[in-house]
């Protein structure tokens, strides 16, 4: 009888938490940022999640976890989790990294080419050209379409360099409201790019630069594409 009662008095583990859960937490609330419930730079206070979800706080904040690694969700320390939300300077300073480093991997990809590449990038070139679904569908497409690139540059290092970079950024232009006719002009604008991995004459770097300023001001800005002169 002692001997339960010494078993009884230990403190027991703690249950997991079922994926199922915090995938259900993270897709609705995924759901929200993403249809405009919840805007750029909004908290999303854990407290008042649990409550709605009727669940301990444990799997919002591991779902609000699995948001900010894909780029949804920011966490400003001792203020908690918010809405993702870069200034226009922030933007500047991001894809002026990213037109250098992008650029090298569009020259290794280009060099690096095989049938097998070039179909992936047609492929989703043809999916950008058919698309009619939610413009979050979109950004996934325009998304894959470079992460392809990247991936076909043959240094995993760059590769893993550029997919952080930009996972923020691209989650910000998912958030901006604009309409599909210039979402779907945008996404067209890829064409010119896989002409440019297929071989083209175009410089590479100035081919990005071209496709990223159709979607972004000035996104050179903070880079050695912009030196002024006295």
């Amino acid at each position: 009888m002692e001997y339960e009662t010494v078993l009884s008095s230990r403190p027991q583990p703690q249950a997991a938490i079922p994926s199922t859960l915090r995938n259900h937490i993270q897709r609705k609330v995924r759901e929200r940022i993403l249809d405009g419930t919840f805007k750029p730079g909004d908290r999303l206070n854990e407290s008042h999640l649990a409550r709605e979800f009727n669940t301990s706080r444990i799997p919002v904040r591991e779902a609000l976890s699995q948001l900010q690694e894909q780029g949804l969700v920011m966490s400003l320390e001792r203020r908690g989790m918010f809405v993702i939300k870069l200034s226009e300077t922030e933007v500047q300073q991001i894809n002026s990294m990213r037109i250098i480093l992008e650029a090298e991997a569009m020259k290794l990809a280009r060099a690096n080419m095989t049938p097998e590449i070039m179909r992936e990038l047609q492929d989703l070139v043809a999916q950008m050209d058919a698309w009619e679904g939610p413009l979050a569908d979109a950004a996934a497409l325009d998304r894959r379409f470079h992460a392809v690139i990247w991936r076909a540059a043959g240094n995993p290092y760059l590769e893993r360099t550029l997919d952080s970079l930009t996972t923020s950024l691209f989650a910000h232009k998912t958030l901006e409201h604009v309409t599909r006719e210039i979402r779907r002009w945008r996404l067209n604008h890829h064409r010119e790019l896989l002409e440019v991995m297929a071989g083209g004459s175009t410089d590479p770097q100035m081919a990005l630069l071209t496709h990223l300023r159709m979607a972004y001001s000035e996104p050179e800005k903070f880079s050695s594409l912009v030196i002024h002169k006295d």
